[in-house]
């Protein structure tokens, strides 16, 4: 079942996407004038599932028809065809006398008209092709400044994280340590303690401001760290007391532990964190360990049965709220929208940080590089209309950017061309565009089987 979740949720927010993104190339292409001869969502290889025409004052509908154009649709070559396709991933926007995936050089009419994307002028051309960035940009700022409205923020500042944070093996081998208050990197504060790992890693820093019990310290952070970074999981977790909030009905420790109970040391070594707790029970399992417990400032100790995983047999109080004191900011319609607008913002440039990560090979990020598949992994396993939407507008964004990339085939590469015609006053052939497609469509092949590959070796890991 949450398999099927996470398929589902992937379907619907591409899906939308996708649509979202074509329908800004069809509004402009409409704005100056020029066929759009085919909508189509999902791809139709051979056959669609449905396709739909407008004429005549109607609409004329066809299902699990075949590619080839109806007689009576012909008649009707300014009227678009919308369908959706049976490979449910994808889709595309058919413009007329434009040379693209769908279209080559050769496929064109040899006298250009009127109607056609070659005959309007370069500039025209220009927002046709950033039309379907421009709206998933759109999209993200709607959906942040309706999620803002609707859920407002919610988040633990670093400098409130009182317990500090919980660090793996390569953040202590790095320099930080448990319990530690990181402050800023390369001198910027930080805000969020959740995204600690993303700020230290897509800022490249090679410092940080350390309170560290009550001593502010600097750790120095060697660049050829951050390739293991990069893939290293939970560098920095949100460090948190280890209190029961229940005792399971199976727990051999039913008489022993109680509501509310706080381990402060394991064996006579002082410690608090739960993550430092879970780490010493896994060493000893099976094993009876000597516990020191606090409840309501009073200390007792106390003998824990753990069983063969390391478990002490307890649920825990993970509600941040009870040990901090959180940011929550509520928004209405209006301050909504600059909110918007500034996640929107800092979205955007923090994605073109990570793509210049994953294009330099020193920092490796390249291996961090995924499909579909890490796509379905971001979503939750439960259906959550807040996280739907949050990662939706993630990925739009992400879309977005990767569509700027100046590769032919995507619409970076046309606006590119677009860019240099407007500046040079000369036009690139057909031909040359055609070729220029093939090549992009190689590159991006090639880009889809790095991806898959990554994603691939990540399931045997």
């Amino acid at each position: 079942m949450e398999v099927f979740l996470k398929i589902i949720q992937v379907i619907l927010a591409l899906s939308l996407l996708v649509v979202v993104h074509e329908f800004g190339h069809f509004t402009f292409a409409r704005i100056f004038k020029t066929r759009v001869e085919k909508f189509y969502l999902f791809f139709n290889p051979k056959f669609s599932l449905v396709k739909v025409k407008r004429f005549g004052g109607k609409f004329h509908w066809r299902f699990f028809s075949g590619n080839d154009t109806p007689e009576e649709w012909k008649e009707h070559p300014e009227s678009t065809e919308f369908g959706i396709g049976w490979v449910p991933f994808g889709g595309y926007c058919a413009i007329a006398g434009m040379v693209d995936e769908t279209t080559k050089a050769g496929d064109l009419p040899a006298t250009p008209q009127p109607w056609e994307f070659r005959t309007k002028k370069a500039w025209q051309r220009f927002f046709i092709m950033f039309g379907g960035v421009l709206f998933n940009f759109i999209l993200a700022f709607g959906l942040y400044a309706a999620i803002l409205d609707t859920w407002g923020e919610s988040y633990l500042r670093s400098e409130d994280a009182t317990y500090g944070v919980a660090v793996n093996d390569l953040a202590r081998e790095i320099g930080f340590r448990d319990g530690d208050r990181i402050l800023a990197f390369d001198g910027r504060p930080v805000e969020n303690v959740a995204a600690l790992q993303a700020d230290m890693v897509i800022n490249k820093a090679r410092e940080a401001t350390v309170l560290r019990g009550a001593d502010t310290v600097l750790v120095s952070i060697d660049p050829s760290y951050l390739p293991a970074s990069l893939k290293s999981k939970g560098m920095f977790e949100i460090g948190f007391p280890f209190v029961v909030q229940e005792v399971t009905a199976d727990s051999p420790n039913r008489d022993v532990l109680e509501k509310g109970d706080a381990i402060v040391a394991v064996e006579g070594d002082e410690m608090t964190l739960v993550q430092q707790i879970r780490s010493a029970f896994a060493r000893h399992p099976g094993e009876t360990l000597a516990v020191t417990l606090e409840k309501e400032g009073v200390r007792r100790n106390a003998s824990l049965q753990l069983d063969s995983l390391g478990m002490a047999g307890v649920m825990l109080d993970a509600d941040l709220s009870h040990f901090f004191t959180l940011t929550v900011k509520k928004y209405n319609f209006f301050t909504a929208i600059p909110a918007g607008a500034a996640k929107l913002w800092k979205e955007i440039v923090g994605y073109v940080k990570q793509l210049g990560l994953i294009f330099s090979p020193k920092t490796k990020a390249y291996q961090s590089v995924g499909s579909f598949i890490a796509i379905g992994r971001i979503f939750p396993g439960t259906w959550n209309w807040f996280s739907f939407w949050t990662i939706t507008a993630l990925i739009s964004i992400m879309l977005g950017v990767m569509n700027l990339l100046p590769i032919p085939a995507l619409d970076g590469g046309h606006i590119l061309f677009l860019i240099v015609e407007m500046l040079t006053g000369r036009r690139p052939s057909d031909k040359f565009l055609e070729v220029a497609e093939t090549v992009g469509i190689v590159l991006l092949l090639a880009l889809m089987v790095l991806a898959f590959g990554n994603d691939i070796r990540s399931l045997f890991r």
